[in-house]
């Protein structure tokens, strides 16, 4: 509490500092007390002495090597400044986050299993960052090959132009599968409206606005799927604007559906789909 009786300042002259003084490093003719508060400020000018007469020595020896060398006497290897400190540069930094990147990854697998801490979306994928370009050019009867009737072919499925390796879900796009009249077929429509059966075909025309919607949700879902490889195009004959529009498909027998499942397109049937499906 003596500060709230000095306000002013003023020295306490009866104050008697129980630890010793050493002179000051950076003031000449004064002397600083050794406490704690001071330690680091004398401990930092130790280290600069100790690193002065080390570089000193280091001067001695190089002198005295190049006066050898001047003699042609034999020399060893010229002794690097022991006191440089190497700047981090951008190559030290890289080094840092390698390190630090590494670090999570492995602490990841121990304390998780996995070196991603249990991650599994697009970002840890090599196709999230390698460039596709526009891939093979498909026919539609070239595509239609690559339904998973033949089980030494890839399964493909096109939405809207894009084509889509789902071999890795034959058990929902291939023969026998809940999506099968999806695979080898450009089946945008189906996709928008829900009608598989009548609707395998990529004409959009006189969809609403929440069947287009729904048609760039999967088109989202295929392209950011984790298993899901985009390898080409699909390209089909012009639309002639004077066909007729396909017909809209039968409601669903059950009224107690709302109007946003008869539009929601083909809901996900496995794990995997499922959570793709959740993620969007």
């Amino acid at each position: 509490m003596s500060w709230i009786s000095n306000i002013e300042g003023e020295p306490d002259l009866t104050y008697v500092d129980p630890h010793p003084k050493v002179p000051d490093p950076s003031i000449p003719n004064r002397m600083v007390s050794t406490k704690r508060a001071n330690k680091p400020y004398l401990a930092y000018k130790e280290y600069r002495d100790r690193q002065e007469k080390l570089h000193q020595e280091w001067l001695e020896r190089k002198k005295e090597r190049e006066e050898k060398l001047a003699r042609g006497e034999e020399v060893g290897p010229e002794e690097p400044d022991p006191t440089h400190e190497p700047e981090v540069g951008v190559a030290g930094l890289l080094k840092f986050i390698v390190y630090l990147l590494l670090f999570v990854l492995l602490t990841g697998k121990f304390v998780t299993g996995d070196f991603f801490w249990g991650y599994d979306g697009k970002w840890v994928h090599l196709k999230t960052y390698w460039p596709q370009g526009e891939g093979r050019l498909f026919s539609e009867a070239g595509l239609a090959r690559f339904d998973g009737s033949n089980p030494d072919l890839p399964l493909y499925l096109a939405i809207d132009g894009d084509v889509y390796d789902v071999s890795s879900n034959r058990r929902v796009y291939g023969p026998g599968g809940s999506y099968h009249n999806m695979a080898g077929v450009d089946a945008a429509r189906a996709f928008g409206t829900g009608c598989f059966a009548a609707h395998r075909t990529h004409d959009l025309r006189g969809l609403s606005e929440r069947e287009l919607r729904s048609v760039n949700h999967w088109k989202t879902f295929f392209r950011d799927h984790k298993d899901y490889t985009r390898v080409g195009r699909v390209s089909h004959p012009t639309i002639d604007p004077a066909s007729p529009v396909p017909e809209p498909c039968m409601p669903p027998k059950d009224a107690t559906k709302s109007d946003d499942a008869k539009h929601a397109g083909p809901q996900p049937e496995n794990k995997k789909e499922r959570k793709g499906h959740a993620e969007l």
